[in-house]
């Protein structure tokens, strides 16, 4: 039986709807908090026999940072997807980001090593390894350097890994897949879903950085690829297509019948909206809408090497045109666009 974490997260969904559909035996957990109709939409896009599909799967009430609830959950698992995850730059959020992101993580290796599960899927993020000089290619190989200016996400995602380096050093087979900004249907709340929402209320500026995409499809299978093949104890970057924000904002924008950004917003604007956002939070108790570790992401050109899985599997990524245009699609029909 596979187990799944995080399902019903954007990725989690998808990969889902994959394994059920490939007649795959699956448990799932949720929170009590969970919206387990999000699942049922990202399951729309594929099927017409949502409730069918759905119910095959084995839902399970637990969290991972609840040692007792994972008891129950891990009897008679052979592999696990570990795609829970909390998702925050705020540092105001680093307390919950490690009890999640590290402890949670801690808590799925230390029961797969104990249950025997014979492979270990952990999806990262590309925000888990170190930078480059002069803006090159970022590849598996560039260590995470603690002395950076790192953001709480990055930190804590950087030591879940290490928690997951720790299970293979105890026994355990894993494949860490590490993705850019996932493009992907059904869960609007998600970060790259926040870019179509933001687009489609409409958009004058952009910035000059640039950040690597990849389609929440080649995600999925590239994790059920990994963790049916041979391969082991190997992390894999996954990144379709690097670009700059200028370029992205635009197909976005084409796709959603809104008209494109047409000016450069500076830095020094930005860093005072987000030291005004910070003043407002402050006096007012405001939730945070732009960080500064965000401003400075935007003013960035993060581009990835995904050569490793190209080479290593044959893995081909696919167009970015055609995924944009898939879910601007589904996000029309959604919203009534």
């Amino acid at each position: 039986m596979i187990l799944v974490t995080g399902g019903t997260g954007l990725v989690g969904a998808h990969l889902l709807f994959t394994l059920i559909d490939n007649n795959e035996e699956v448990r799932a957990i949720y929170r009590k908090t969970s919206d387990l109709n999000a699942v049922k939409k990202v399951f729309s896009y594929y099927t017409s026999e949502v409730d069918r599909l759905f119910n095959k799967i084995d839902w399970q009430l637990a969290d991972i940072t609840d040692v007792l609830s994972l008891e129950v959950v891990f009897k008679n698992i052979d592999y696990v997807y570990h795609c829970a995850a909390y998702i925050s730059f705020n540092p105001r959020h680093f307390k919950t980001l490690k009890k999640v992101n590290v402890e949670g993580t801690a808590n799925v290796v230390n029961f797969c090593i104990t249950e025997k599960v014979i492979k270990l899927c952990y999806i990262s993020s590309v925000a888990s390894l170190g930078k480059t000089e002069n803006e090159s290619l970022i590849t598996e190989e560039c260590e995470f350097n603690p002395n950076d200016r790192n953001s709480v996400y990055s930190i804590t995602k950087h030591q879940a890994e290490m928690e997951v380096w720790r299970g293979s050093q105890e026994g355990l087979d894993v494949v860490i897949v590490q993705p850019g900004v996932i493009i992907g249907e059904g869960i609007w709340s998600s970060a790259s879903g926040g870019i179509f929402r933001t687009i489609a209320k409409g958009l004058k500026f952009y910035t000059p950085g640039g950040i690597g995409i990849v389609d929440v499809k080649d995600v999925v299978k590239a994790m059920i690829y990994l963790t049916k093949s041979e391969l082991k104890n190997q992390a894999y970057i996954l990144v379709g297509e690097n670009i700059l924000y200028k370029k992205l904002l635009t197909k976005i924008s084409n796709k959603l019948h809104r008209k494109a950004p047409k000016l450069l917003i500076s830095k020094t604007l930005m860093l005072s909206f987000a030291n005004f956002d910070w003043v407002l939070n402050k006096l007012f108790k405001t939730r945070r809408k732009l960080l500064k570790s965000t401003v400075r992401n935007l003013f960035k050109r993060s581009f990835y090497d995904s050569s490793k899985i190209t080479t290593t599997t044959n893995f081909n990524f696919r167009d970015l045109d055609k995924t944009i245009e898939r879910v601007a699609g589904n996000y029309r029909a959604d919203f009534h666009l």
